[in-house]
């Protein structure tokens, strides 16, 4: 892959299988790994996991690399996710990477303001530990189901609420694990939030969204009918090719991880059908094969 390492495309894949799913996959030519623990890391041995992935990354020639490792529960209110996050910080080198990501947290059912107190006493020692590890964390945009008046896992879900964690913790370890279908679901525009946030963009998923706006203007976002869904890249509304060139206008280095599991048409038998077209389309957006120039051009 000469010439397209400043951003990879990938794939988001499951902690306990990640050495299997790596060997069955990677001849797709996806060319990074985000590894996910869920909630916890809890008794698996990272050192082991490691070792397992570092070998079937080499037996596929060193072509693909691990992005990233993340932990998806709630370190703000249960301390074996906070303690989760310790790990993975110190961990991340044996896996060959330098992120950590996951969910900032909530304190359960409050206004989002409410957990910045608590957000402050976990992630400002967080990020000092990533700091010295150097290592960056990048938190998860996704709501999951929340309000800024109330929820159960995230606050990063809102602008507004990454300006007030900046002011409580303004440490540049830390940045934003972005994509936009999150933000299409609170029916934010995502390109212009992108060109504002880009510099804080250290991690983005590839997952996508449609937005039915003849359901909107019918019945509104309340009435109980489906007016947006989730999509794997290529399926949904969003040009990929401008946020890729936004990026790449920003200096953004890193990875574009494809999450799949949530589109409704290509899932179950589909599913790695989609993730490949994904693969493929998000290629060609980044601009299809590199082509080097010539000497002495331009």
């Amino acid at each position: 892959m000469p010439g397209h390492d400043d951003i990879r495309i990938g794939t988001l894949i499951r902690a306990k299988d990640a050495p299997l799913t790596i060997r069955s996959i990677l001849p797709h030519g996806f060319e990074c790994f985000e590894i996910a623990f869920g909630g916890q890391v809890g008794d698996v041995d990272l050192g082991r996991l490691a070792g397992e992935v570092r070998s079937e990354l080499a037996r596929g020639g060193d072509t693909a690399i691990i992005s990233a490792v993340g932990v998806y529960g709630n370190p703000l209110t249960d301390e074996e996710t906070r303690a989760s996050w310790s790990k993975l910080i110190r961990n991340a080198g044996n896996f060959g990477c330098k992120l950590v990501c996951g969910f900032v947290g909530r304190v359960v059912d409050r206004p989002i303001p409410e957990s910045i107190p608590r957000f402050k006493e976990v992630f400002g020692p967080l990020a000092s530990e990533a700091a010295d590890h150097g290592v960056r964390l990048a938190f998860e945009n996704c709501d999951m189901g929340g309000t800024w008046d109330r929820g159960d896992w995230n606050i990063a879900h809102a602008s507004t609420a990454w300006e007030m964690m900046i002011d409580a913790v303004p440490n540049e370890a830390w940045g934003l694990e972005w994509e936009p279908c999150h933000q299409m679901v609170s029916l934010v525009d995502p390109l212009p939030q992108l060109r504002k946030w880009a510099s804080k963009v250290y991690h983005v998923h590839g997952k996508d969204a449609s937005i039915y706006w003849d359901v909107i203007r019918e019945s509104g976002i309340r009435s109980g009918r489906t007016y947006v869904e989730h999509r794997t890249p290529g399926f949904g509304d969003t040009n990929w090719t401008d946020v890729i060139s936004i990026l790449r206008q920003a200096g953004y280095r890193g990875t574009i991880d494809i999450e799949g599991w949530h589109d409704p048409i290509y899932r179950d038998d589909l599913e790695m059908t989609g993730q490949v077209h994904a693969l493929n389309y998000l290629r060609r957006c980044r601009g299809g094969a590199y082509v080097p120039n010539p000497p002495g051009y331009p």
